[in-house]
């Protein structure tokens, strides 16, 4: 008997996905936990394996649809299973009826195209639109296919009407010139559900890109962050010329084994050595508590074409630089190719975030929800300094850093401490080891 397979519940507050590639096809044949197709929601681009063995009947959605948990993916079924004509026959039964309220209706409802006289723009379309019929064209009369169907159904004359659009055009606001006692008046004409979506505006062509997948959750988690959080920001210079050599030292023997030795993995064991002096900023606050946590989960922001991804570095105190910088690494590329496990994405008590890579020295970055600070790393640069030694001019590496933190869990005394407990492990890095 034909089995639905309904997109599941995979967790984390998803409710719905983008179909980005099927991979299978009507009619293949395929075996239980075989991967059918790959989804993108707001954390991801996930897998999901068939539930069962057997012949792909039916397949719902296209690749770039939404589809919403619950909803049904592929009819699964033996080889000689069709899909049932039942189903289908109350599916165009329901659609049909759907047309025909649509058809009866006063109010403009469904797709409709924008008039051909107006270049640059787009309709934002609705399923199952009925295409619009009896249409009254002319060319002495300027309005769109909407206004249009709008007049005929109120069996009003456009000609009578005096348009306030570029070149005559009649737009719905014209609609008020109708005297009374004419067969409407404004106040009996529908809102229309179209959406016109012009490419330009006052200045020139514009370009609309939707906001969605990960974009759509980033937007959603700082607005969350910066609602629930007081933030604020502190900054320091720090003198890395030592770990600077030392990483120059390091990095060949580490390229042998394939490792591309970044600061970072430095960076990652300084703050943790750090919040082990200061344990309040590996913290949350739930409810009316702060839970400090006994254990170091590192997020590290990764820049990816659809914004940016944290994979977390678990239980990094317990590992080398070495593995730290090989698990960078690893997490960076699944990241950037869309390949990375939910799992690697959960779980970060405290983040750090690199704008310096791409230029930039100081800035104020957002705390990632659930969290009690993120640490900002700008890039690294020379200056020149005062020994106060020897009293002779000498060139420094200096990496300039931003903290913000939760003003409700931490004090600004508290985060020096911390700056400062950071500051004294990245200037001597023996201290580390």
């Amino acid at each position: 008997m034909p089995y639905e397979f309904k997109f599941p519940d995979v967790g984390e507050g998803i409710v719905e996905g983008e179909i980005v590639k099927w991979l299978v096809k009507e009619g293949d044949i395929v075996k239980e936990d075989q991967n059918i197709v790959q989804i993108e929601t707001d954390k991801a681009v996930v897998d999901v394996p068939s539930p069962k063995s057997g012949k792909i009947l039916k397949i719902s959605f296209k690749e770039g649809d939404i589809i919403k948990v619950g909803e049904t993916l592929v009819v699964i079924g033996s080889e000689g299973d069709k899909v049932p004509k039942t189903k289908i026959k109350k599916e165009i039964k329901t659609l049909k009826k759907a047309a025909l309220k649509k058809r009866k209706s006063v109010g403009v409802v469904g797709e409709l195209e924008e008039a051909p006289e107006e270049e640059g723009t787009e309709v934002e379309r609705k399923p199952h639109a009925e295409p619009m019929k009896g249409i009254r064209q002319t060319q002495k009369v300027l309005a769109s296919p909407a206004i249009r169907k709008l007049a005929s159904d109120l069996k009003i004359d456009l000609s009578k009407i005096n348009g306030s659009g570029e070149g005559g055009r009649i737009l719905r606001k014209d609609f008020e010139q109708i005297k009374p006692g004419a067969k409407a008046t404004a106040e009996q004409i529908p809102q229309q559900t179209i959406t016109i979506k012009k490419k330009y505006d006052e200045y020139g062509y514009i370009e609309r890109i939707p906001l969605k997948g990960i974009r759509k959750t980033i937007a959603q988690n700082m607005i969350k962050s910066q609602t629930e959080a007081a933030q604020v920001t502190a900054m320091e210079d720090i003198d890395v010329s030592k770990l600077w050599k030392l990483r120059q030292k390091e990095k060949k023997h580490f390229a042998i084994e394939g490792i591309k030795l970044t600061f970072l993995p430095f960076i990652i064991k300084a703050c943790i050595a750090a919040m082990k002096e200061n344990p309040i900023l590996n913290s949350s606050i739930e409810g009316e508590e702060i839970i400090i946590k006994k254990y170091f989960n590192i997020g590290v922001a990764v820049e990816t074409e659809v914004g940016l991804m944290v994979p977390v570095i678990k239980i990094a105190e317990k590992k080398s630089i070495a593995k730290v910088a090989k698990e960078i690494q690893d997490l960076a590329e699944k990241a950037r190719t869309r390949k990375i496990d939910i799992m690697d994405l959960k779980g970060s008590t405290f983040t750090i975030t690199n704008y310096g890579s791409v230029g930039g020295n100081y800035g104020t970055p957002i705390i990632n929800p659930g969290e009690a600070a993120i640490l900002g790393l700008g890039r690294i640069f020379d200056r020149v300094v005062l020994d106060e030694k020897t009293k002779k001019i000498k060139n420094v590496k200096i990496l300039p850093i931003s903290l913000t933190f939760d003003h409700r869990i931490l004090d600004g005394a508290q985060a020096a401490r911390f700056l400062e407990s950071l500051k004294m492990f990245l200037e001597d890095p023996d201290h580390l080891f």
